[in-house]
Order: structure tokens, then C-alpha cells, then sequence
């Protein structure tokens, strides 16, 4: 037995349905056959219960299940001595815990699923571990005994003892308004207790919001408020769960820097993050988590912050001599190849005019620019500046006041696939039908399946009801549809939004692909900078004051656009050696100043 791997069930809760089927999971298990009750099905049981004791880890249940409810998994036997949590029988564990230590922040990078809120929700004492017995839990006493000799011990003996405050600052911060009624500046009075209030209001431009209702705020509002909440109280345990989603590039940076203001000799800070740069510039030390998303999670050893994301990347684990991704993420820009000049002049080259466009009290200046087909152009400012006005003025949704050049310059028509900011599912219907019924020939063809459908996972989705999906796997359906519709030029906004880094990175793969194939262009919205830098043939650049008064500059090239864009939020890159990803300097380091003196914002040194 000991020799033996470890086996895991999983039923899926809202997939399984014994009533729907004819239950060919308990008919086709051998072991049942041999009299055993290795798969129970009754007339009451809303799900199957599969007894991981007796399952010989054949398959043919995952195989015959009608529904692919089923997964069976074999863990490495090491595993089992480190189970933290499981929810219940044939439901998702977690294995180990990640260590924070005191004064420093702790960052968390893995894919959605995977365990990293429920690490959370363990460490912040709001969940009680029970070291994968859910029958009949262990008391703190064993918990305790069980962490004998780590860090974790003494961490949870102080959460006991000195009764250690925690705050999560939670990962979907559009429920907010469900739960708390007011203005921002009352609910922030409530919370004062570290007499903060005005500068994180100014750190976190909450200023211009502070009389407004929290039901009426947008998403990056809500977002900044929720950190502001939590920052502004007392506490010893600080965690956040995606801080950076909705936020434009300085704004995230700001967040950053109030996140790592609440280090003090002994509290704990604790951040899940999914943009890579910005876990970078924030963490101090890394845990990664792998395993199998809503089955198992494992949290590593704690790395520098560096080895940590490097770790993610390229899916192997060194301390455990465990590959958990086939394959390595790496961001070498110059995928696309540099065209001849002969090359160049077989591309389509489209134009549009300077104009300008007036909404309420902001004014949008457009400079004249032209673009090729097979080019991605990402759009860099800060929100609040018009990318989104810009892209609807192309799309045609909008008509510009002036155009300058005489009556002669017509904005041209374009032919345009949009995929907006924020996606709402009203439709009742299957993710299948709702294919079938916006892209029927796209998604059928070969080419787009391979291309598109298949690394973004939208097989699994099929025959779920669109309203049902998670935020992830909305954004993975509404790009599916935005790139199956024929089209002269793809807008596509915000496209990493609920996405973790792994399907970050392969979303940018399957864009940049797309696009270059089928001769095509894109206009891309995006504030992760890892994805923007990856993506980016030219940028435009957004110059202004947002929400009053911007110009888009004219589409210009990757590094100089890059330089112009960081030299406004006065922050230096470099290059990651091992997988070129960008990193972010840390402000006044000496690369930092180097860089500054130089004029070199952004480095490109390949």
C-alpha cells in the first residue's frame, strides 16, 4: 500500500447528473462488478460518490461518463503526509500551505483552481485545516502537531494565542455593493483606524469619487476602494486577492506601493496576483502552486521573487525534480518575423484622419495615423483617456465632430469585430448554441478549432449555460466569438480581465497567431504589461489628463512608444535574462537611475 500511488476522485458538482444518465460509471467499474461498492449511485444521490479506498485508477468511468463529470487522478505518494484541506469526499484538496514570514510580503502565483483563495482563507483563520479528514476534523491542538518545526507553526500558534487580526481584500470586488451601503468617504470614516484617510485617498485617487455611492462606482473605483478599506484598518494580517484587476499601469503601480506601505516588523502580507510584472515589483519572496485546476493544488517551497515566477514559467520545479506544464512559457519578441521591404508593400495599408470627439466634459483629440494589415496595435494610457471612445469612433459606434482635412477626408468604413470592456452574459442559452448561432462557420472550420478553440479550452464550456460560467471562462468565450466573426479589424478590450497568467500568455498567442494568418488587424486595450509588450507591433500612446482632456498620439513603434509611455509614469524595464519577460526596477535602484539618465525607459536588448 505504501508503494502505491495516491489516487484522487473528482465528481464535478454541476456536471454530474444521475437523474440525466444511465450510470455508466457504476455499470462499466469493474471493481463493482466484483461486488464491491466502488461507485454509488442511488435514486436520492444528487451526485456519484466514487470510493477512492477501492478505485484501481482503470478510467473507464472517465471514459464512459456521458457528461465528463469524472476525472481520476494519481497523485506522487509524498503527497499524502502533506494534505491540508480537502473540502469533501470527491471534491478538490490542497496540499501544504504557503509560509509567510513576518515583515515581508508574500506573494502566491498559479492558475485559476488551483488552491490559492482557499490558501487564504486557511491562513487568514477563517478556514480551520483538517489535514484531509472531513469525517471527523482534527482538533488545533494536531493541526499544530502537524506543522511541528515550520515557520507555519509558530504562525498559527500567534493566529491562537494572540489573536491575530486578518483582512482578505476579496478577488471579485463587483459584489462589493452587495454587501456594504454608503458613500465611499463614510464607509472609509468607519474603517479610519490608522488615520490614513486622506493620503490613501490621494494615493489611490479616490478624491474625485468620495461623495459617490458605492453601488455607482466602476469596476477600477470599486477596486481601489476595496483596497483603500483594507489598508486603512488595523490589523496583522493583510491579504489580497487580485488587487490589480480593472486598474490602468500607474494605477496599479500605486497599489502596489500602498500594499507594501503596510509592512511592519510583524505583520503579515499576503497577495495573490495574476499580472506578472506587478507581482514582481511587489513581492519579496514567491510560492507557486501546480496540480490540477478544481482537483488538487501543491504549493511549493518559498523562491526569490525572480527564481519564483521563473519557476511558473517554465513548469518545473528544481527542489522537487517535478515538471507540472509541458511546456515553457517564454516571451521572445520578435516573433514576428521583420518583413523584407518587398514584403512590407504587399500589405494593405489603411488611414484614418486627425479628429476630435466631445463627451460631456472630455475631449478626445485622434492624430491622423495609418496602420497594415498582420499588425497588432496596442494602445497604452491610463483609464479614463479614450481608448475605448477611440475604438468605438473606428468601429463607426461613434461619430467624430470634427474631422480636419475638409469635407474631402471621410473616416473609412471598416468592417469590425468588438469585444468590449465588460462582458455580460444575457443569453440563456449553452455556450454551443451561442457559437453556433454568432460564429456557425468559424467554429466548425479545422484551422479556427486548432487555433483558437483548442488552447483557449472552449471544448470543456460546450454544454455549459453561458450564464453560469466564471469570469475566466466568459473572457476565453467572448474572445472565441470576437475572433470567429469575419472582419476587416478586431477591437478587442481588455482581453487578460479575469484571466490568470498562464491563460494570459496563451490568449496573447492565440491573438498574435490569429492575426497574423489571417492578414488582419487588431486594436488591442491592455494594462498587463507582460501582455502589452508581447502583443505590440505599434503602440499608441495616450497623453493628457484623463476624463478631461487627451490626445491619442499616431501608431508608433514598440520601443519608442514604450519609452514615451514610461518616461509619463517615470518607471525603467529590464529584461528578465532566462525568458525575457519585463521587469520592473525598483524606484532609485542604480539600473533605475542608469536607465533614467540614459532616456532608456524601456529595454529591448535582444
Amino acid at each position: 500500500m505504501s508503494d502505491r500511488l495516491t489516487r484522487i476522485a473528482i465528481v464535478s458538482n454541476d456536471r454530474c447528473k444521475p437523474k440525466k444518465c444511465r450510470q455508466e460509471c457504476k455499470k462499466s467499474c469493474p471493481v463493482v462488478r466484483t461486488g464491491r461498492l466502488c461507485v454509488e449511485v442511488t435514486s436520492a444521490s444528487k451526485i456519484a460518490y466514487i470510493s477512492e479506498e477501492l478505485c484501481i485508477g482503470c478510467g473507464i468511468c472517465v471514459k464512459k461518463c456521458p457528461f465528463e463529470a469524472i476525472q481520476i487522478i494519481n497523485l506522487p505518494k509524498d503527497l499524502d503526509k502533506d494534505t491540508t484541506h480537502r473540502y469533501g469526499p470527491n471534491t478538490f484538496k490542497l496540499h501544504r500551505l504557503p509560509v509567510p514570514r513576518p515583515g515581508q510580503v508574500l506573494g502566491l502565483v498559479g492558475t485559476n483552481g488551483i488552491g490559492k483563495s482557499t490558501a487564504l482563507k486557511v491562513l487568514a483563520g477563517k478556514l480551520k485545516p483538517n489535514l484531509g479528514r472531513f469525517t471527523e476534523p482534527p482538533d488545533w491542538q494536531e493541526i499544530l502537531t502537524h506543522f511541528r518545526g515550520s515557520e507555519l507553526q509558530n504562525y498559527f500558534t500567534r493566529i491562537l494565542e494572540d489573536d491575530l487580526k486578518a483582512i482578505i481584500k476579496p478577488q471579485y470586488v463587483d459584489h462589493i455593493p452587495k454587501a456594504v451601503q454608503g458613500n465611499v468617504g463614510q464607509v472609509l470614516d468607519q474603517k479610519n483606524e490608522r488615520d490614513m484617510k486622506e493620503r490613501l485617498c490621494a494615493d489611490l485617487e479616490l478624491n474625485q469619487v468620495i461623495d459617490r455611492n458605492v453601488g455607482d462606482l466602476s469596476g477600477g473605483e470599486l477596486q481601489r476602494f476595496a483596497i483603500a478599506v483594507v489598508a486603512i484598518q488595523n490589523a496583522e494580517i493583510y491579504m489580497f486577492d487580485e488587487p490589480s484587476s480593472y486598474l490602468d499601469v500607474k494605477q496599479r503601480l500605486k497599489a502596489a506601493q500602498v500594499v507594501r506601505s503596510l509592512l511592519r516588523p510583524n505583520s503579515y502580507v499576503i497577495v495573490v496576483e495574476h499580472d506578472l510584472s506587478v507581482l514582481d515589483y511587489l513581492s519579496d519572496f514567491i510560492c507557486c502552486l501546480y496540480g490540477k485546476p478544481g482537483a488538487y493544488g501543491v504549493v511549493t517551497l518559498p523562491f526569490s521573487v525572480r527564481e519564483g515566477i521563473n519557476i511558473f514559467l517554465s513548469g518545473f520545479v528544481p527542489t522537487e525534480n517535478l515538471r507540472f506544464r509541458e511546456v515553457s512559457l517564454t516571451f521572445k519578441v520578435a516573433e514576428t518575423p521583420q518583413e523584407t521591404a518587398e514584403e512590407a508593400q504587399t500589405y494593405a495599408r489603411y488611414k484614418y484622419p486627425t479628429m476630435t470627439k466631445t463627451q460631456g466634459n472630455f475631449r478626445l483629440h485622434v492624430v491622423e495615423g495609418e496602420f497594415t494589415d498582420s499588425q497588432i496595435i496596442v494602445m497604452l494610457g491610463e483609464n479614463g483617456t479614450g481608448k475605448t471612445t477611440f475604438i468605438r469612433m473606428l468601429a463607426g459606434l461613434l461619430k467624430p465632430d470634427t474631422i480636419e482635412g475638409g469635407s474631402d477626408v471621410e473616416m473609412p468604413e471598416f468592417n469590425v469585430s468588438y469585444k468590449p470592456q465588460k462582458i455580460s452574459p444575457k443569453s440563456q442559452l449553452s455556450v454551443r448554441h451561442l457559437l453556433h448561432q454568432r460564429i456557425r462557420d468559424a467554429y466548425t472550420h479545422p484551422q479556427f478549432i486548432s487555433d483558437v478553440m483548442k488552447p483557449l479550452l472552449i471544448e470543456q464550456l460546450m454544454d455549459q449555460e453561458v450564464q453560469n460560467l466564471s469570469g475566466g471562462e466568459l473572457q476565453r468565450v467572448a474572445l472565441c466569438l470576437c475572433l470567429g466573426k469575419p472582419a476587416d479589424i478586431y477591437l478587442i478590450d481588455e482581453p487578460s480581465a479575469y484571466l490568470d497568467s498562464e491563460q494570459r500568455i496563451v490568449a496573447a498567442k492565440v491573438i498574435k497567431r490569429f492575426i497574423l494568418h489571417a492578414k488582419k488587424t487588431a486594436f488591442i486595450v491592455e494594462h498587463d504589461f507582460i501582455m502589452a509588450t508581447y502583443l505590440a507591433d505599434r503602440v499608441i500612446v495616450y497623453e493628457g489628463q484623463p476624463s478631461i482632456d487627451c490626445t491619442a498620439n499616431c501608431p508608433q513603434s514598440l520601443l519608442t512608444g514604450m519609452n514615451l509611455f514610461l518616461s509619463h509614469l517615470d518607471i525603467t524595464f529590464r529584461r528578465d535574462p532566462t525568458n525575457f519577460r519585463p521587469r520592473i526596477n525598483k524606484l532609485e535602484s542604480t539600473k533605475d537611475r542608469e536607465q533614467k539618465n540614459a532616456g532608456s525607459y524601456y529595454y529591448l536588448d535582444d
